[in-house]
């Protein structure tokens, strides 16, 4: 395949596997590239040395290109970025934060960096300021969403109009199915998650995994909306916080509430009443843990035949 997102990466397919944290360890990114997508390390679970270290392995097993997804808001965040850099990764995504604050050094170096963005207004920000490409993340995505709530379908072709870099579609997003729609309404490249969340190379805990392919199409839910809004799935501490909130809880009680370390309670020690288990809308469409090969290969084989039948479709 040819879009503007395999030529800016120099990929054979334009699909990212998400750099998600507790998930995105070097063993689920190398998979990911060696299978023809962009493979993305999550720096958000990982301290700079560690990071360091799944830079490493990750070149080990493969030559393909593959990059590393950094969190702006992390407090440690130039540390991680030096990490990035003294590793030579020329490949960066940020997220949470602004992308002008670090722009200049990721260039200085000569790093392609994509911002991720949840609505047109900071599609347009993220581009003033230099980026090569942006995430566009409709609200159906796992883990923290934006605050206008503004759904994949209805995001991907306004931030497609208003951007001349190209545009990656992310939310809700797991199979071919859905990254025909996503080109079809405009974009470059799809960025999937949860999916490969679910897969035999992901660090997540198995428990985690499990739970994914048993969500079905309502086992998810957003919440923590008075901090930043959160996409998990149900269970305990999911339906408490909710109940919080309904209540009125302030943002300090809220943050009482969360406490600290829940997402590793969850996704890496599979505590799955009590942690946070970040996952999106399209954990309705993941039935069984695959290997990230096999996940690519599946998307693509769903697209060529997607796209065949909207071919019969538009000569008929």
């Amino acid at each position: 395949m040819n879009t503007r997102v395999t030529e800016l990466f120099g990929i054979r397919y334009p699909i990212i596997q998400a750099g998600m944290v507790w998930c995105s360890g070097a063993k689920l990114a190398a998979a990911a590239a060696n299978a023809g997508a962009l493979g993305l390390i999550g720096a958000g679970s990982m301290k700079p040395e560690l990071l360091i270290e799944h830079i490493r392995q990750c070149r080990q097993v493969t030559a393909a290109p593959f990059g590393v997804n950094i969190p702006l808001i992390r407090g440690d965040v130039a540390k991680l970025i030096e990490a990035t850099l003294s590793e030579g990764v020329n490949i960066v995504f940020t997220s949470a934060g602004n992308p002008a604050l670090h722009i200049d050094r990721f260039k200085t170096a000569g790093v392609t960096v994509v911002h991720v963005v949840a609505s047109v207004k900071h599609a347009l920000k993220a581009q003033s300021v230099g980026v090569d490409a942006v995430v566009a993340e409709g609200f159906e995505a796992g883990g923290h969403n934006g605050i206008d709530e503004i759904t994949t379908f209805c995001l991907i072709p306004q931030v497609a109009d208003a951007v001349t870099i190209p545009v990656i579609a992310a939310g809700g997003i797991a199979d071919g199915r859905g990254m025909a729609a996503a080109l079809a309404l405009g974009a470059d490249g799809v960025q999937v998650g949860t999916r490969f969340a679910a897969t035999i190379e992901s660090s997540a805990h198995p428990d985690y995994k499990q739970t994914i392919t048993q969500a079905g199409d309502t086992g998810t839910m957003l919440t923590l909306k008075s901090l930043t809004p959160v996409r998990l799935m149900k269970n305990d501490f999911a339906l408490r916080a909710a109940a919080a909130e309904r209540a009125g809880a302030t943002p300090e009680q809220m943050q009482e509430l969360l406490g600290t370390k829940r997402e590793r309670r969850g996704i890496f020690e599979g505590d799955l009443a009590e942690g946070e288990l970040e996952a999106g809308q399209s954990a309705g469409l993941v039935r069984e843990i695959l290997p990230a090969g096999e996940v690519v290969r599946r998307m693509i084989q769903e697209y060529q035949a997607t796209t065949a039948r909207l071919g019969t479709l538009a000569t008929a």
